[in-house]
């Protein structure tokens, strides 16, 4: 059941993380929910895997905030290495002329 609870922690730290950073438009709105119940889910059980008790303090701070990191990291990444391609993109289209 705290499986349960931890995933959908990271579910709304990921919705969180991708209303908080720029280039919303250009990402997936799923993404960042994704990314944040996966982390969350691989974080918990691989704690719970070394020792670390169910209902201990820090295997939820530490399963929640590293979600909310993976779940950040991976949408700036995704929307600078958009925003770049864009870039790219509209520049090898002015140069053909279209």
């Amino acid at each position: 059941m705290e499986l349960l609870f931890a995933v959908l922690g990271g579910l709304i730290i990921g919705g969180i993380a991708h209303v908080v950073l720029p280039w919303r438009a250009s990402r997936g709105v799923l993404i960042g929910p994704a990314v944040g119940g996966i982390a969350a889910a691989v974080l918990w059980e691989a704690l719970t895997w070394a020792g670390w008790q169910y209902d201990a303090t820090w295997i939820w701070v530490v399963a929640l905030v590293g979600a909310g990191v993976v779940a950040l990291v991976v949408e700036w990444l995704l929307g600078t290495r958009r925003e770049k391609s864009d870039v790219e993109y509209y520049e090898r289209l002015k140069a053909r002329g279209a």
